[in-house]
């Protein structure tokens, strides 16, 4: 019974295992295979949650682990992977404005630690969800050179600005739903999942008929999930 309790653990530990390898793989200069080993360590952030549910283990350890683990998966990886991204094609002190994401994902998951309104939901943008979109920008850049997408990014602009919203985002003060598995949830928090991953099943449709890298399912995923829960809060506010 004791080593089950270690399940959940064991699966965070994964989440940071595959972190540590996509930033040894983003410095050889494949943040498309890093964005592959943040999806390994994103599937583990999922399960671990899951198991300690499943198995009643929670522990203090697990919570500091957690984040931790995101730190490095989502936090410093994607920093990482955007910086790289840009001094493929850019040179100078600016390629490193895009490692501010680090900071912010780091101050993110202190206060989300600390913060006892985020239980089933978010105040300020998930780190993984912030993670997921540099990820998927550079694996469909870095596997489609020759889009307009690709060529904002080749700009001095164009990623610093993620890394400065994707910043703001994180540590802002945005109610955001959360997509965690719950009896409790209510059923507007219903409504808001069962609305997301409508938007995302017509958003792989779209891909699928206009040929468009898979990538693009992901990073239009969640840059509609942020869409959406600006349009939610802004809706609550003029009620």
């Amino acid at each position: 019974m004791r080593l089950v309790k270690h399940i959940p653990n064991t699966i965070t530990s994964m989440n940071l295992l595959f972190g540590i390898f996509g930033v040894i793989v983003c410095l050889q200069g494949r943040p498309d295979q890093a964005f592959l080993l943040m999806l390994a360590a994103a599937v583990c952030d999922f399960c671990d949650g899951l198991a300690a549910r499943a198995l009643h283990a929670y522990s203090d350890i697990g919570k500091e682990l957690d984040s931790l683990a995101d730190l490095v998966s989502f936090g410093v990886l994607p920093a990482l992977i955007l910086h790289q991204l840009m001094a493929f094609q850019v040179r100078g002190w600016v390629t490193f404005l895009p490692l501010v994401l680090a900071v912010f994902s780091a101050l993110r998951l202190a206060k989300f630690n600390l913060d006892e309104r985020q239980h089933d939901s978010f105040l300020g943008l998930p780190t993984p969800a912030s993670a997921m979109i540099c990820g998927s920008l550079a694996y469909y850049v870095y596997n489609e050179p020759f889009t307009i997408l690709a060529e904002w990014c080749g700009t001095v602009w164009f990623l610093p600005a993620i890394a400065l919203v994707l910043s703001a985002l994180l540590v802002c003060e945005l109610p955001m739903f959360s997509m965690k598995i719950s009896k409790d949830a209510d059923t507007l928090t219903t409504m808001k999942r069962t609305s997301f991953l409508a938007v995302t099943a017509l958003i792989a449709i779209m891909v699928a008929v206009l040929r468009l890298n898979w990538a693009m399912i992901v990073l239009m995923a969640f840059v509609a999930y942020i869409v959406m829960n600006i349009v939610f809060s802004l809706f609550k506010a003029t009620r």
